[in-house]
């Protein structure tokens, strides 16, 4: 979000309703395609029910937006303050996370009926309030909710993916806009960055989480960083080549995750009927070997690294190759949930946003003089600073306009059911 749109919602309480009701509307039409039977599931601890997503983004602007700024506000219902709290533990005990999926009520209509109502409630304090003395605070925090939300509708099609994977009849979500079979780029290009004092992180006006800032200089090493990100192909080319099997391309960690768990190929590709297959949005497709490889673990991305005698950026070289990119790719919409295939390479860096999340070799931590906010609302992003790691770019489906060149999501390195891919560094 531009500073300029973010000034516009801060003064408007029209512009900032509008901007409210399409997102919220957003994220019922993600849930549409999902049955009743699809939105209650959990097929790992890690998964949410559609369903849930639905009820806790609600659940952040009652608890606030709503409770914060209407003194003796009567909560929509008491229950829900425990059952769709996520992981704030300053405002209550949150239910089990891993537990989400035993939940059979409320219905999704009877979500929906929670969501109309807050919706409702925000928009008449919006319309009263924005003007108030604490009326840039409660646009400010709306925003924020907004921007929480869209990290939700990725999570939706992250999770629904996993559900329906566990379906052996591989059903669709959605009919997917590209059809496999193009034909592999050429060999990737990698452009040099001289070594330097660069300064990353987010500052001045404009929307920004808090773990990106603040803005500050590090010494950039001379550093050279691939056009574009791996593709399925190559990563074939690893598996084909023992990657799998051999422990001197693995860290420790890595080695006994992949021992542990029996990984052999990335999450969602199955070896059938003599070919490669992963499953999609759109049902089960033969593997394109021009797409971006997707949904592999940090401890996958970074072997495959080392077996092409490269590494993974830092977030600090990342951030400096995208300064002059613009921030455009394949973001969610309708059919297309699926990173695109690679076309014939062209002169300078290819889609640093959109398709996958890229893996950075960095540590999830604190910038330095960073600072959560006070109260409840700081557990969003800092005590996570732990045993994480960074990914840049966004995917297919993050939704378009919420992603920065500043912009820094963070999972275990384990994890593979988010968007992630691969680019290479030397």
């Amino acid at each position: 979000m531009s500073s300029s749109e973010l000034d516009v919602l801060q003064t408007s309480a029209g512009a900032l309703c509008q901007r409210y009701s399409s997102i919220r509307r957003d994220s019922v039409e993600l849930a549409e395609p999902v049955s009743p039977e699809d939105g209650v599931i959990q097929s790992m601890p890690d998964v949410s029910p559609t369903r849930w997503h639905l009820a806790h983004t609600t659940w952040f602007f009652e608890t606030f937006v709503l409770k914060e700024w209407l003194p003796g506000y009567a909560p929509f219902n008491p229950a829900f303050e425990t059952l769709f709290n996520s992981y704030y533990n300053g405002v209550g005990t949150p239910f089990p996370r891993e537990r989400r999926g035993q939940i059979s009520r409320p219905g999704h209509e009877d979500v929906l009926a929670y969501r109309r109502a807050i919706d409702e409630r925000l928009t008449k304090l919006v319309e009263r309030e924005l003007d108030g003395d604490r009326g840039a605070l409660l646009a400010e925090r709306i925003v924020l909710g907004l921007q929480h939300e869209q990290q939700h509708q990725e999570l939706i099609l992250m999770d629904i993916k996993h559900v329906l994977s566990q379906n052996p009849l591989h059903p669709v979500y959605r009919e997917l806009d590209s059809a496999p079979g193009g034909a592999p780029p050429g060999p990737a290009r990698f452009e040099r960055f001289y070594e330097g004092l660069r300064s990353i992180g987010g500052e001045g006006a404009g929307f920004r989480y808090d773990n990106e800032g603040p803005r500050h200089r590090v010494f950039v090493h001379e550093f050279e960083l691939a056009d574009r990100t791996v593709t399925n192909g190559e990563f074939l080319a690893f598996i084909e080549d023992g990657g799998y099997s051999r422990p001197e391309l693995w860290l420790a960690d890595g080695w006994s995750t992949i021992g542990e768990r029996g990984w052999s190929a990335p999450l969602y590709w199955t070896h059938a009927d003599g070919r490669w297959w992963q499953f999609t949005l759109g049902g089960r497709r033969p593997i394109d070997p021009a797409e971006p490889v997707c949904h592999v673990s940090y401890y996958e991305a970074d072997a495959f690294a080392r077996w092409s005698d490269a590494r993974l950026p830092t977030e600090a070289e990342w951030e400096t190759a995208a300064e002059d990119a613009s921030i455009e790719g394949r973001f969610a919409r309708p059919g297309g949930h699926h990173p695109r295939a690679h076309g014939k390479s062209k002169p300078g860096m290819q889609r640093l946003f959109g398709d996958v999340w890229e893996w950075t070799a960095s540590d999830y931590a604190p910038y330095p003089g960073f600072r959560p906010p006070e109260g409840a609302i700081g557990e969003y992003n800092g005590k996570f600073m732990c045993n994480q790691r960074v990914l840049r770019g966004g995917s297919c489906v993050t939704p378009e306009g919420h992603v920065r060149r500043t912009y820094r999501n963070f999972f275990y390195p384990h994890m593979r059911w988010q968007f992630g891919g691969i680019r290479l560094a030397r």
